[in-house]
């Protein structure tokens, strides 16, 4: 299953993070809101070329961000195997439209080019029934069930073959 081409990657900027740090989600998705104090280094991991970060664009308009790598992973989760961790996010006003699936393929089609991958890994939180929708739809497998160590929250490790 391949993505169109209508989506475009961008190494993410400062003036983009700062823009992906003011989303906010609803509830039961304000985990995923940044906490104030915390902004400033929440930006400099989102500026961080080794956390390999990257806004996406459709039509000329900033829409999502995409993580490569290990950044993506969550405290408590076995990643012993070799696989692209893969994160992100849609701004809050597109989610639960259908579009998910279409970036995540996107995002897909341009790790195969940048890196190279054996396996595609995620990490969802496990409450998040709308992401694992979503990853199942492009290929993904749910593999693992474990809990954070700090928080208790619950996620789901799940993976995908990089074909």
């Amino acid at each position: 299953m391949k993505s169109e081409k209508r989506f475009e990657f961008r190494v993410l900027t400062e003036k983009e993070g700062r823009e992906i740090l003011a989303w906010r989600y609803d509830p039961p998705y304000e985990l995923y809101n940044p906490q104030p104090a915390e902004l400033e280094d929440d930006l400099a991991n989102l500026l961080d070329p080794q956390n390999n970060y990257f806004s996406v664009y459709d039509r000329g308009e900033l829409i999502a961000f995409r993580c490569f790598g290990p950044d993506a992973r969550v405290a408590g989760g076995n990643y012993e195997a070799e696989a692209l961790d893969m994160g992100g996010g849609l701004r809050p006003n597109l989610t639960g439209q259908g579009l998910g699936p279409q970036v995540m393929l996107a995002a897909i089609d341009f790790a195969l080019e940048r890196f190279q991958p054996p396996l595609f890994r995620v990490t969802v939180a496990y409450f998040n029934l709308r992401a694992q929708k979503a990853c199942l739809k492009v290929g993904y497998q749910r593999i693992e069930r474990f809990s954070h160590p700090q928080s208790g929250r619950e996620f789901v490790i799940m993976t995908r073959p990089a074909i």
